[in-house]
């Protein structure tokens, strides 16, 4: 397949092309309903035309499944970081929430997006890589939960289950309030203040 040539008649290589497009789609979705976003608006930012970028997706269902399995490794892989240099379990689960947040503010495109598709009717490719995603992430907190009260860091009858609902409830509830304000850089500071009472409710009594 041979390389697309944008406007700026600069070769980028295919790999390099599709990482670019879902780039473009991320950004795009930080200034406008994802839902409206169209493989034309795509290609403009890119500086390409549609024929081009249908070279390396077949449909926009192919690019936006591209976007979600790229948000997908990129916040699975830095919560699990994060989560690994941490001493103990509750620093852990601190560690991921804060990590977490600060992914969606430097991406505030992406919670749009995938609160998008998970809106969206049917069960499309993308809803169901939205859905495996959260499901993955619920399941790593639930594990530090678990592993928090086997080290009597957390209360002994704590609902593991009700409290991982809780804390991607909460997360999601930042993740609006930050949509409605337009203020991303807020969402961190929101963040800290929240998950201190959280944790409250997780530590013996």
């Amino acid at each position: 397949m041979p390389p697309i040539m944008p406007a700026s008649g600069v070769i980028l290589p295919a790999e390099e092309r599709r990482a670019k497009t879902v780039e473009t789609v991320v950004e795009l979705a930080a200034e406008q309903n994802p839902n409206d976003i169209t493989t034309a608006a795509i290609a403009e930012r890119m500086g390409v035309t549609q024929g081009a970028l249908f070279r390396h997706f077949a449909n926009k269902d192919a690019i936006l499944q591209a976007v979600v399995n790229w948000v997908a490794e990129r916040l699975l892989s830095r919560v699990d970081t994060a989560a690994q240099q941490a001493n103990g379990p509750k620093a852990a689960l601190a560690a991921v929430f804060t990590s977490h947040i600060g992914f969606i503010a430097e991406h505030p495109g992406i919670p749009r997006l995938l609160l998008g598709e998970l809106q969206k009717p049917g069960q499309t490719m993308p809803k169901r890589m939205v859905k495996t995603l959260v499901q993955s992430y619920r399941e790593r907190v639930e594990k530090l939960l678990q592993e928090g009260k086997q080290a009597g860091e957390f209360a002994a009858d704590l609902d593991e289950e009700a409290a991982a609902t809780l804390y991607v409830g909460t997360i999601q509830g930042l993740v609006v309030q930050t949509i409605m304000q337009g203020n991303a850089e807020r969402l961190k500071l929101e963040a800290q203040r929240v998950y201190a009472i959280f944790q409250r409710g997780l530590e013996p009594r």
